[in-house]
């Protein structure tokens, strides 16, 4: 096992600077850049940006701008007019007046270090940045995942048990309806009910915590920080746990037509030992392996729109707002976390399969 962890961890390097590159080579070629969006602050046409530079870098580039002269060609949109230096210097401060793959390299090799650089637009390094949002986005997915589980592996083996039954078909249209209903419209459903839309206003509308929170004791910290996470952390797990439940569901009802339970019951066990002795390990073998891998899941997927519509600073919402401001280094620096991260999920789903079962040998497989 030891070489199985060892050969994954190996074949991790080639394949996080492969996504690294692609991404790269993407962003090189689409419209708009740091550069552009500072020629169009600069003149006052910038939209949609919610971070922008402050303080004597934009004095000092402002008065660079040409008083007069002629028309001067440049690659960069609304370029025209500005002195040929201006651009350069621009250039420098984005650290783009290098060949491309002179940057990717040195990108990779800071990234490899953990060093991120410094935000483009916020007075701040990339990974002081995440490590100020995470606790959000960490927030969002674990207790997500923890509950889709808690609720998905009960109501799958109850509806395999029962298979065909009025429970089994009233809790099918329970899932339909849930996996129907897109997360974000049921956030804004919860939103209008509960946080003052229009009916109550029992839960709060933003935030994690309260302004208060620091002054509060323990216990009324916790229960604030759970007041805060209940209606968006819902509003994910409502649109999670419908496709986990199928498969619990079906992984059950494979199992239970197997011979060997048909051989246990013939023994005189009773179902519940039948059940929960035998069938449980290996029909959830696939179910709770897949734990990691959810997880990140509710990070790359639910959690940005989640973050947009309850507020939430979060990883999510650090991310859109660098695509949407061009900020390079957290675009970048983002998807190598979120890349390493689902990578070693990945491996960890692998081990866990290798704990729920003793049965499965990696290192047998690749011999």
């Amino acid at each position: 096992m030891l070489a199985y962890v060892i050969r994954r961890l190996l074949l991790m390097i080639p394949t996080l600077i492969g996504i690294m590159l692609v991404n790269f080579a993407v962003i090189q070629v689409v419209p708009g850049g740091p550069v552009e969006r500072m020629i169009a602050e600069l003149q006052g046409t910038a939209v949609g940006a919610t971070e922008r530079i402050a303080g004597s870098a934009g004095g000092e580039l402002r008065q660079q701008q040409p008083r007069g002269g002629g028309e001067q060609q440049s690659t960069y949109r609304g370029a025209r007019g500005l002195d040929p230096e201006f651009i350069k210097e621009l250039e420098r401060m984005f650290e783009l007046d290098k060949p491309v793959h002179e940057r990717f390299f040195t990108m990779m090799v800071r990234y490899l270090r953990f060093d991120f650089g410094q935000s483009f637009y916020r007075d701040q390094s990339v990974i002081t940045l995440v490590l100020q949002k995470m606790p959000v986005s960490i927030s969002l997915g674990l207790w997500t995942t923890l509950l889709v589980y808690l609720i998905s592996i009960p109501l799958g083996i109850a509806k395999a048990v029962r298979d065909g039954s009025r429970f089994d078909a009233a809790t099918s249209a329970v899932v339909i309806i849930g996996n129907a209903i897109p997360g974000f419209l049921f956030a804004i459903l919860l939103i209008v009910l509960f946080a003052g839309g229009s009916f109550w206003s029992v839960f709060p509308l933003r935030g994690l915590v309260s302004e208060n929170w620091a002054e509060l004791a323990w216990g009324a910290r916790i229960a604030d920080y759970f007041w805060h996470m209940a209606l968006p952390i819902f509003a994910l797990v409502i649109g999670g746990f419908a496709g986990l439940t199928l498969l619990t569901k079906n992984s059950f009802l494979e199992e239970i037509n197997k011979q060997y339970v048909m051989t246990a019951r013939a023994k005189g066990l009773d179902e519940r030992r039948v059940l929960y002795g035998h069938v449980f390990r290996n029909a959830m073998l696939i179910v709770i392996a897949g734990f990691p891998g959810a997880f990140v899941g509710v990070l790359f997927t639910g959690a940005l729109i989640t973050e947009i519509i309850f507020s939430l600073d979060g990883l999510g919402l650090l991310g859109f707002e660098a695509a949407i401001n061009r900020d390079y280094p957290i675009m970048l620096a983002s998807l190598y976390f979120f890349t390493l991260l689902g990578l070693l999920m990945n491996l960890l789903g692998d081990l866990m399969y290798v704990l729920i079962d003793p049965r499965i040998d990696f290192e047998r497989r690749a011999a």
